[in-house]
């Protein structure tokens, strides 16, 4: 398989894992609104509520099943491009929250759906006939990278700075997962960097608790909208930073730059903290359409 064929096909992936994983963080929210606190600074008792729960391992199952394509993902097609479309995920649970029937949702999160489906087909329309490359980083700034992850999600966690309490937890999750992103992307490669399958062992169990707690705090837009933005966002940066991907010359390098704002632009409206509800989004919102939040 050519090149550009293989970064096709890893992108396409990468939009399926997204698919399949938004389904599961509407489950998985059902379930965990349901639950007592769960948490990260208590692994062991809060994974024996969610495992031990069956709603819950349903959505798990489905978020490891989207997983798995995403790692199928990210041996095929770069890191920053594969967590661009990735990004879209966040639009696609705002339609699955709303049973697809995109007129329940407001104006703004329409606008949020919209930015990601258009910045899906820019970033397609800048990569036609181009061979995205990157390189592997050296072992420091990749060790430096994950620590940092780690003690900024740690600190939100602790509920610094104060933000409402869905959107630190769910800003945690994100870094956690985006660690964890990150260290996928390294064990994929083989040799010596398998060693990073621990810290992307630490990183999705903590990331996994954090999300959890986050859904008990918040509705699933704002939750998951937070940790799909941070998930997504720190490893596209990673991927020219890290990964030195190269950037696309002439008319493409614009219109790439149009499609990562407008699908990071897109996971900022779903994920923003305020999103005009105020103290609602600390609530659970009822189910509507067999989904846990109606949104608006």
């Amino acid at each position: 398989m050519g090149a550009a064929a293989r970064t096709w096909l890893g992108l396409v992936l990468a939009l399926c894992s997204a698919l399949v994983v938004a389904w599961a963080y509407t489950r998985e929210h059902d379930a965990a609104t349901s639950l007592p606190p769960v948490s990260a600074a208590h692994p062991l008792r809060s994974a024996r509520l969610l495992v031990t729960d069956r709603r819950w391992m349903v959505g798990f199952a489905a978020e490891g099943g989207g997983w798995v394509v995403y790692l199928l993902a990210l041996r095929l097609a770069p890191l920053a491009l594969v967590q661009a479309v990735s990004a879209s995920g966040v639009a696609l649970l705002a339609a699955l929250t709303v049973g697809g029937h995109l007129g329940r949702l407001s104006r703004r999160e329409r606008t949020a759906v919209l930015l990601a489906v258009g910045g899906l087909v820019l970033l397609g329309a800048s990569l036609a006939g181009t061979l995205p490359s990157e390189r592997l980083p050296r072992a420091v700034p990749a060790a430096l990278w994950l620590g940092a992850s780690l003690g900024l999600a740690l600190l939100l966690a602790a509920g610094w700075p104060r933000l409402l309490q869905a959107s630190s937890l769910g800003a945690a999750a994100g870094l956690l997962f985006a660690g964890g992103d990150t260290s996928a992307k390294l064990v994929v490669q083989g040799g010596g960097w398998l060693l990073a399958a621990v810290p992307l062992v630490l990183c999705y169990s903590l990331g996994s608790l954090e999300l959890q707690s986050a859904f008990q705090h918040g509705r699933v837009l704002v939750a998951a909208g937070t940790a799909n933005l941070v998930t997504n966002a720190v490893p596209i940066v990673a991927g020219f930073l890290l990964f030195h991907q190269a950037l696309p010359g002439g008319w493409r390098l614009g219109v790439e730059a149009l499609a990562l704002a407008a699908i990071v632009t897109s996971a900022m409206l779903l994920g923003d903290r305020a999103r005009g509800v105020g103290a609602e989004a600390e609530q659970p919102a009822p189910s509507v359409a067999g989904h846990p939040c109606a949104s608006g």
